[in-house]
């Protein structure tokens, strides 16, 4: 075999392991370099969601992750509070990435809280509702709608709120 396809084989073969080292340990969880990087695999159980969602504020802690239907499969992590019809979740006004794709593809997605992985709809909320459902938010991220949520990004009574439902499938 000459040298040039013994490179090409070894070049392949690293590039295939830092693929799959990617999708199998992405995202991480934080908000800086390699952090903004989403996974591809949600995992956790499928779950029937349950009738009121309000108990998991207590039981789960920290972020829970989303997955849109659809390519590509990108995987990130979401703040969320629950409600007993479905979850809220938000983000800043930059027409950042996972709130575009809901827009663009219905909301029909899935969210993993704990090991459990939730069949969900997204519904953007553009009416009176927005601003009591971005209070429960900001809330639980200890917060009011006139904070921002971190140094630089808008107060909270302008950020996008989202909706999730549970879906049939």
């Amino acid at each position: 075999m000459s040298k040039g396809k013994i490179a090409g084989i070894s070049i392949g073969v690293v590039l295939v392991a830092i693929i799959l080292g990617w999708m199998f340990t992405a995202p991480y969880l934080s908000n800086q370099g390699l952090g903004r990087t989403p996974g591809i695999f949600i995992g956790g159980t499928d779950t029937q969601p349950p009738a009121d969602f309000t108990p998991l504020n207590d039981q789960i802690q920290g972020p829970m992750m989303m997955k849109m239907a659809g390519f590509p499969p990108f995987v990130v992590y979401l703040s969320w509070v629950g409600t007993p019809d479905g979850i809220i979740s938000a983000t800043r006004p930059d027409g950042g990435y996972w709130a575009q794709r809901i827009r663009d593809r219905g909301g029909d997605g899935w969210l993993r809280l704990g090991d459990a992985t939730y069949a969900m709809t997204a519904t953007e909320i553009l009416d009176e509702r927005r601003l009591p459902m971005m209070e429960q938010w900001a809330a639980a991220a200890g917060r009011t709608l006139d904070e921002p949520l971190y140094e630089g990004s808008e107060p909270l009574r302008e950020w996008e709120v989202f909706f999730w439902t549970p879906r049939a499938e």
